[in-house]
C-alpha cells in the first residue's frame, strides 16, 4: 500500500474531534482518579452500600408495622421505591464533601498546571458519584427482594424507575457540587448538605403517605421533587402508590415531573457549578 492510499483512508482528525477527545480523556481520567479513592478507601462507599441495608431492614420492619396505605397493599412494596429516594438524596451529599475536600487539600491547584479542560474535575466528580448511585440503588433492590419486595410491573418498567431515580441522583450531585465549591471546608458542606437534603427527603412521599400530613407539609411534599421521582418509581414497578390519588400534578403525572425536575436541575446547577469553579480557582 503506498503512503498516499495509506493517507486516503486513515481517518482524518480535525482540529474539533481532537479537542473533542483531548476533553474526553480527561473526564475519563478524573473519574478513573475518584474511583481508585473508593478502591484505596472502601469504607467511603458506607452511605451507598451498608447505610441501604440497615435503611431498609429498619423502616420496613419497624414503620412497616405501623403505617396502613389510603388504599391498602403491602408497606413493604410501597417503601422500597421510597427507600431508593431516601438513600440516593441524602448520599449525594458525597459529591459537596468530595469537592470541598479536593479544594482545600491543594490538588485542583495542581491540576490548574496541567493541560487539561478544566471543567474535567467536576464532570469526572459527577460520573464517578453516578456509579456509586447505581451501586447503592441495586443494593437496596437486592435488599428488598430479599425481605420479599416484589416489582410487578415489567421488567423494562422496573429498569425504567430505576434509570429515573439515576437520572435524577446525576442532577442532584450537580447541586451539591455548587454546595461544596462555596463551602469553606469539608465539615461546612456536610452539616449544610444534611441541612438540605435530609428535610428534602424526609418531606416527601418517601416513607409515608401524604394525605395525613398536616396542609402545608402536605402541599410542600407533593410539590417536592423526591416525591415526584418515588411515585413514578412506584408507577413503574406497579406497587402501591397513595399519591395518584392527590390532585397535584406532580402526582397526576410522576413521570414527566420527573423527568422535568432532573431537567432543570442539570439545566440550573451544571452551568452554575462550572461558574463557581471558575471562581474558585482563578487567581
Amino acid at each position: 500500500m503506498t503512503t498516499a492510499t495509506a493517507d486516503r483512508i486513515r481517518p482524518v482528525m480535525t482540529p474539533d474531534t481532537q479537542g473533542l477527545w483531548r476533553r474526553l480523556s480527561d473526564v475519563a481520567v478524573h473519574t478513573g482518579r475518584n474511583l481508585v479513592h473508593i478502591v484505596r478507601e472502601p469504607l467511603q462507599l458506607s452511605d451507598v452500600t451498608i447505610q441501604p441495608v440497615l435503611f431498609t431492614l429498619l423502616f420496613v420492619y419497624v414503620f412497616g408495622a405501623g403505617v396502613v396505605l389510603p388504599h391498602g397493599g403491602s408497606y413493604k412494596d410501597f417503601a422500597i421505591a421510597g427507600l431508593l429516594g431516601l438513600n440516593l438524596t441524602t448520599s449525594s451529599m458525597g459529591t459537596a464533601v468530595g469537592l470541598s475536600t479536593d479544594l482545600n487539600s491543594g490538588v485542583i491547584d495542581r491540576f490548574r498546571t496541567l493541560p487539561m479542560w478544566r471543567p474535567a474535575v467536576l464532570v469526572g466528580r459527577s460520573i464517578a458519584d453516578l456509579l456509586t448511585a447505581a451501586i447503592c440503588a441495586l443494593i437496596v433492590a437486592a435488599t428488598g427482594l430479599a425481605v420479599g419486595w416484589r416489582p410487578q410491573g415489567s421488567v423494562l418498567s422496573a429498569i425504567g424507575g430505576i434509570a429515573i431515580f439515576l437520572l435524577f441522583s446525576y442532577a442532584l450531585s450537580w447541586g451539591c457540587a455548587c454546595l461544596g465549591l462555596v463551602s469553606k471546608g469539608p465539615e461546612s458542606a456536610q452539616g449544610i448538605g444534611l441541612v438540605i437534603l435530609f428535610p428534602l427527603a424526609i418531606v416527601s412521599n418517601a416513607l409515608v403517605p401524604t394525605q395525613h400530613m398536616p396542609a402545608v407539609l402536605r402541599f410542600i411534599a407533593n410539590w417536592n421533587p423526591v416525591s415526584a421521582v418515588t411515585a413514578a418509581c412506584r408507577h413503574l414497578f406497579a406497587n402501591p402508590n397513595p399519591s395518584a390519588s392527590v390532585h397535584a400534578w406532580p402526582m397526576q403525572h410522576p413521570v414527566a415531573a420527573s423527568l422535568l425536575w432532573s431537567a432543570v436541575m442539570l439545566a440550573l446547577f451544571a452551568p452554575m457549578a462550572a461558574t463557581l469553579y471558575r471562581r474558585r480557582t482563578t487567581g
